[in-house]
C-alpha cells in the first residue's frame, strides 16, 4: 500500500510546517504530500527565505487562483496528481495527535470499506461548546456504516469529513470521484455515492487529529447557509433524510452536558448559536428564492457563485 496526502491550502501559516513534520514522522510512511495552494503569493510569503524545498523533498506544490478553487474540483485535481493506492484528504488546520494516525486510519480500508475518516479532537483553546460539538460528532467508539444503517442513523450514515479521511483509489476511480462543483459537503456526497453502490464508511476513533474552531454566530450562519445550499443542490442524496432531527438530538445532549458540567451560564449563548445555525441552514435550503445580493452576503464562498 502506498499513501499520498492531499491538502488544499490557502494563506498558510507556520502551523503548516508542523503538519508536514507530523505527516513525515508517521509509522506508515507517506509517499508524497500534494499541496493544492490557492494564490501563490501567500505561499511564497510563508516559504521565502526558508529551507522549505530542501527539507520537504516529498512535498509537491501546485498553485491556483482563488477564482479557480472549488471544494470538489480542486480535490479532484489533487487526486489526479497521485498514483498511490490510498490517498488521504486533509485540511491545513488539522494536526495529527501522534505518529499512528495513518496506521489507524487505514487499518480497515479494504473489502467493502471505501473510505475511513478520523476522529477530530478540540484544541486547548476551544470553547466549552466547541469541545462538546467535537465529542458529539466524533465519539470515542469506532464504527462502520452501510446502507443497512439508513433507517437507524438517517443522514449520519453519509457523514464523512475531509478534514482527515483516507480513500481507496480503486473505488474512487470506479465511482467517478468527488463532484466537480461543490460549495460544501464534497466528502458526504462521495460517501453517499459509495454507500448507495454497496460500500461501507469507516469511522476510526483511534485515528485522531486536533481540529476545532471558535466560530462567531455569523460565521456559523454562513457555514450553515452553504450546508443548506449543498443539500438543496443534491436532492438525490439528501431528499427524505432530515438534518433537523440530528440537530434536535445535539441541542438536547448539549443542554445536558452544560448542566452536568455546571456551565448553565453558557445555555443562552448556545441557544442563540443554534438559532443562527438553523436560520442559515433554512436560508441555504431555499437560496433559489433569495435575491443574488443577499446570497452573496450570506455565503462564506463568494467565488462559488461566479
Amino acid at each position: 500500500m502506498t499513501i499520498d496526502v492531499i491538502i488544499p491550502v490557502y494563506k498558510p501559516g507556520k502551523e503548516l510546517f508542523l503538519l508536514l513534520d507530523k505527516l513525515n514522522s508517521q509509522t506508515l510512511p507517506v509517499n508524497r504530500i500534494i499541496l493544492m495552494n490557492t494564490e501563490e503569493k501567500y505561499f511564497e510569503l510563508l516559504t521565502c527565505g526558508t529551507v522549505f524545498q530542501n527539507k520537504y523533498k516529498n512535498v509537491e506544490v501546485y498553485h491556483l487562483s482563488k477564482r479557480e478553487f472549488d471544494h470538489g474540483r480542486t480535490r479532484c485535481m489533487g487526486v489526479n496528481k497521485s498514483k498511490a493506492s490510498v490517498f488521504v484528504m486533509m485540511t491545513q488546520d488539522a494536526l495529527p495527535t501522534d505518529e499512528f494516525l495513518l496506521e489507524h486510519l487505514t487499518q480497515r480500508l479494504s473489502g467493502e470499506v471505501a473510505v475511513a475518516y478520523a476522529r477530530q479532537l478540540a484544541t486547548d483553546t476551544s470553547s466549552v461548546l466547541e469541545r462538546f460539538t467535537r465529542m458529539f460528532n466524533y465519539p470515542a467508539e469506532s464504527s462502520v456504516k452501510s446502507a443497512a444503517d439508513l433507517e437507524r442513523l438517517g443522514i449520519k450514515t453519509y457523514f464523512c469529513s475531509n478534514v482527515c479521511a483516507a480513500y481507496r483509489r480503486d473505488v474512487y476511480d470506479k465511482l467517478g470521484g468527488f463532484v466537480r462543483r461543490a460549495i460544501f459537503n464534497e466528502d458526504m456526497l462521495y460517501a453517499a455515492q459509495a454507500v448507495k453502490a454497496g460500500y461501507q464508511i469507516a469511522y476510526e476513533a483511534d485515528a485522531q487529529v486536533y481540529h476545532s474552531h471558535n466560530y462567531t454566530n455569523m460565521q456559523q450562519l454562513r457555514r450553515n447557509f452553504d450546508l443548506g445550499v449543498s443539500q438543496a443542490e443534491h436532492p438525490e442524496v439528501f431528499a427524505g433524510l432530515s438534518s433537523e432531527s440530528e440537530g434536535k438530538k445535539m441541542v438536547k445532549a448539549a443542554t445536558q452536558y452544560l448542566k452536568e458540567n455546571r456551565r448553565l451560564v453558557k445555555l443562552p449563548y448556545f441557544y442563540m448559536q443554534c438559532c443562527f445555525k438553523y436560520l442559515g441552514y433554512q436560508l441555504g435550503k431555499h437560496y433559489r428564492k433569495l435575491p443574488r445580493k443577499l446570497v452573496l452576503k450570506l455565503t462564506s464562498n463568494r467565488e462559488y457563485w461566479g
